[in-house]
């Protein structure tokens, strides 16, 4: 092999080496776990130093920690140990925002504050934290004892010869962590309590086997980027594609969407939109022109009728006054096993042929847009709703919506209040202006070496 060869294989080994070394560096920011140890009451540990913020303690680190507290803390030691466990648990579960109603760590933080001298150690390496059960064994040379929460009121413990017991505690990833570990914090405090009742000093500990949160449950492989989010903030779910229907030449030309279509029959209500945006409903019946747009949806056993259409027509006119062609939702039509019911829409539903026309409430009873023809049409049979409803039917261009032309008018209910405020305001100042220009001062003064002043009384 040439020197040109050895040297790229070098630096390809080096680059490989340093990949791994990177991410074996992330990963290992997440494979940490906290550690709580403290003592009974009127027991205390020699002042341990709290390692820096930041600073992972490693195995070698935790024995000497657990070596100065054994020299002052009782040996009669309890281990709870967890599955798993991180330090995000506490923050999302502990009640840290101030309100400690909600922490599931009650009896955890109780012990903590009557502890005279706890030691909370945030980040313990996870290969040191797997092998604690260990340690303790080494350091105080009995096995563990293993006890079932279940069988507390069986046990009796000698406070003559040190002992060690391991109560091991469950936990599961998901919508049941908090459940999970209230109960947990319940059985610590049912352990602590029998400790107490039989009068038996202690050192607890409580720790995870295991990181409850690491790298894998976000991974930076797969190109997602790994931060902080809100807590409170909740996934938004995905937004329902419109309503297309194309022409013969394949190009879309009439558009609809809506969060919701809601009609209403004999006090039996649907919302149509669920039909429309999962696929059942169909589009067959419509067509579109230069002139013409009719969008027909059709539905299969809504409401009890075998059949129903919903229909949508559109004509696009030209204005004199205004110089321009609109678009006019001249009827909505519903036809329902051979029956008719027919709405006018002109009236308020219509736009620029440019635009597409959106409305956040479309309905057919309070403020309608949506008028029946004459009082004996079935239309007054029927009530429909239609929130969040946007409409195109000419001059698509491709499956997006043209700028929007919504139904709110110029003169708002908020913009009339702030037109009759101002009014009033002006006019108490003109009025107050008129007062001061019709004060008079004195054009006349007395003297007092001459004579007193007559004033007629015809001025």
């Amino acid at each position: 092999m040439t020197e040109v060869g050895v040297r790229r294989s070098s630096l390809s080994t080096m680059a490989s080496t340093s990949v791994l070394l990177f991410i074996f560096s992330i990963y290992s920011c997440y494979a940490q776990v906290p550690l709580l140890m403290w003592t009974s009451d009127g027991y205390s540990m020699p002042h341990l130093a709290q390692p820096a913020a930041g600073q992972a303690v490693s195995g070698g680190q935790l024995v000497s920690y657990l070596k100065s507290a054994l020299s002052t803390a009782p040996h009669n030691v309890l281990l709870f140990l967890q599955d798993k466990l991180s330090i995000d648990d506490f923050t999302m579960y502990g009640g840290v925002f101030g309100n400690k109603q909600d922490s599931v760590f009650l009896n955890v933080e109780s012990a903590l504050q009557s502890s005279s001298s706890p030691l909370v150690l945030p980040a313990l390496d996870w290969s040191a934290s797997d092998s604690v059960l260990e340690l303790f064994q080494e350091e105080l040379g009995i096995p563990a004892v293993h006890i079932n929460p279940s069988t507390l009121k069986e046990i009796k413990l000698n406070t003559a010869q040190p002992s060690l017991l391991a109560v091991h505690l469950p936990y599961t990833a998901g919508a049941q962590s908090k459940e999970l570990l209230l109960k947990n914090d319940e059985i610590i405090g049912k352990v602590l309590n029998m400790f107490r009742s039989q009068d038996v000093p202690y050192t607890a500990v409580y720790t995870g086997l295991k990181p409850s949160r690491v790298i894998e449950d976000t991974p930076v492989m797969a190109g997602s980027s790994v931060g902080r989010s809100l807590l409170q903030a909740p996934t938004s779910p995905p937004v329902k594609p419109p309503v297309v229907f194309s022409n013969s030449t394949g190009q879309p030309c009439i558009m609809m969407w809506a969060d919701r279509l809601l009609a209403s029959y004999s006090n039996n209500e649907v919302d149509l939109g669920i039909y429309i945006f999962n696929g059942s409903a169909t589009t067959t019946g419509s067509v579109c022109s230069e002139t013409l747009s009719r969008l027909v949806l059709n539905f299969q056993n809504v409401l009890g009728f075998q059949s129903l259409q919903l229909i949508f027509s559109m004509h696009k006119i030209f204005f004199p006054v205004s110089a321009r062609y609109w678009t006019v939702m001249e009827q909505v039509v519903l036809e329902y096993d051979g029956q008719r019911a027919t709405f006018n829409g002109s009236r308020g539903i219509y736009t620029p042929a440019e635009y597409s026309f959106h409305c956040q409430n479309v309905n057919s009873v309070q403020s309608p847009l949506l008028v029946p023809y004459n009082a004996t049409d079935n239309a007054t049979q029927w009530k429909l709703t239609f929130t969040d409803f946007q409409i195109q039917g000419f001059n698509l261009t491709g499956e997006m919506f043209s700028y929007a032309s919504d139904c709110a008018g110029f003169f708002t209910p908020g913009i009339w209040m702030g037109l009759l405020t101002s009014l009033l305001m002006v006019l108490i100042l003109t009025y107050g202006l008129h007062m001061i220009m019709q004060l008079r001062t004195m054009d006349r003064f007395d003297d007092p070496k001459g004579p007193a002043i007559s004033v007629p009384q015809s001025e």
